[in-house]
């Protein structure tokens, strides 16, 4: 209770306004799920449109210089990942970086490769997408919501047997929004003749140096989450000896050129997202600072999971506040009330229907049939959002929740 007791102030930036009038939202709506799809300042959004009308205003001069203004983003934005800029490409997003690298894998009939219960689904779906082509096989070590870091690693410490080639690990768990020992399960999987490509895709800017501390053969990471670059924005990292055997999914003019330059040359695919990336990065360091933003994130998702978990605990027989193992700054889960969230299809109608009746935007996953609400906060959310949660969303979560016990 003292944490509601102490919210913490909005945000104001460098500037001197609030951090809330720098991004476009609308004011109407209660944004609590930076996480999905992030959200871009106003700022950035300028002068992505400035890009844009350069490419309109003369295309002939905007399109074969492009790739020569990607280059130049990959070698700003790739140090904010603690990467170097001729390990760096960029990709729309963190599943066509996943595609990437599955497509560029041979296994042999009997192979394994390992995901996580904790993974995202779409990455999921391509790693059994690589294994039916092989006829190799996918397995799943299921780890406990709360599993500490310790415990993650001698689960996987247990799975790798001698079949196992790759290892599909989150350093950010996406349905349970903690983080995952990727490096101590990357130097594991080594010792057992295993390669890792680590999913990061909730990692750059929540995690400082994400690539360099991820470990894994391949790392891959949204800019447009937590960095507020553009949606579409995204970055493969890998210094992996074979890594010339990953290709854009697009071939285009850069084809015979090396790892990461071909991926440079996209043809007319509007690439204006790659170049306005490093605006994006700038603007939070600018203004506020990305260490300290990361001390911010973490003290209003704690204030928020305060608020809205003393709202719901009434309704809930469990505890609302989650143990996650090993939390991260701008995510928290909180437990809904029975029989909410039972699977996915479950929770997305839940997510649509605040949307809709209570103009509340956030985020509901399933896990082992429970349901969650999974917070995610950036530096213009205020206090008042979490209020706003409470007034607006909640009754319609227990009136949800009433009606699925009369089914």
């Amino acid at each position: 209770m003292d944490q509601i007791r102490t919210a913490p102030a909005p945000v104001r930036l460098a500037s001197g306004g609030p951090a809330r009038e720098a991004w476009p939202l609308d004011r109407s709506v209660v944004h609590l799920n930076h996480g999905s799809y992030g959200a871009v300042p106003t700022e950035v959004v300028r002068h992505q449109d400035e890009l844009r009308r350069q490419a309109d205003l003369n295309p002939v001069a905007w399109f074969p210089r492009a790739p020569g203004l990607i280059a130049a983003a990959r070698g700003e934005v790739a140090p904010f990942v603690g990467a170097r800029a001729q390990d760096t490409a960029f990709v729309p997003n963190a599943s066509a970086a996943a595609t990437v690298v599955l497509n560029s894998l041979r296994l042999e009939p009997g192979d394994e490769i390992l995901v996580t219960d904790h993974g995202y689904g779409a990455v999921t779906m391509g790693a059994r997408r690589l294994a039916r082509r092989f006829g190799a096989r996918v397995r799943t070590v299921t780890l406990p919501l709360a599993a500490t870091a310790d415990d993650v690693v001698e689960r996987f410490r247990t799975e790798l047997t001698d079949a196992v080639r790759l290892v599909v690990v989150d350093q950010i768990t996406s349905p349970t929004a903690r983080l995952l020992p990727t490096a101590r399960i990357t130097e594991l999987a080594h010792e057992r003749g295993a390669r890792v490509l680590v999913d990061g895709a909730h990692a750059p800017g929540l995690v400082e140096d994400a690539a360099a501390v991820a470990g894994g053969d391949w790392w891959f990471g949204n800019l447009h989450k937590w960095a507020c670059a553009p949606r579409g924005s995204a970055l493969l990292v890998t210094q992996a000896a074979d890594r010339d055997d990953l290709w854009p999914l697009i071939d285009s003019w850069g084809a015979e050129e090396r790892y990461p330059e071909r991926f440079d040359s996209q043809g007319t695919m509007d690439t204006t997202g790659y170049i306005a990336s490093p605006r994006a990065i700038d603007f939070v360091e600018r203004e506020y600072g990305w260490a300290r933003a990361r001390e911010t994130m973490t003290a209003l998702a704690d204030h928020g999971a305060a608020v809205i978990g003393a709202a719901l605990q009434p309704f809930v027989d469990a505890p609302v506040a989650t143990d996650v193992g090993s939390p991260v700054v701008a995510m928290r889960l909180l437990r809904l009330p029975e029989g909410l969230g039972r699977d996915r299809t479950d929770a997305d109608e839940l997510r649509l229907r605040l949307l809709d009746l209570a103009g509340v935007e956030s985020a509901f996953t399933s896990v082992a049939g429970v349901g969650y609400l999974r917070l995610s906060v950036h530096l213009y959310t205020e206090p008042r959002d979490f209020d706003a949660f409470v007034e607006r969303a909640v009754p319609q979560i227990l009136a949800f929740a009433d009606e699925r016990r009369g089914r």
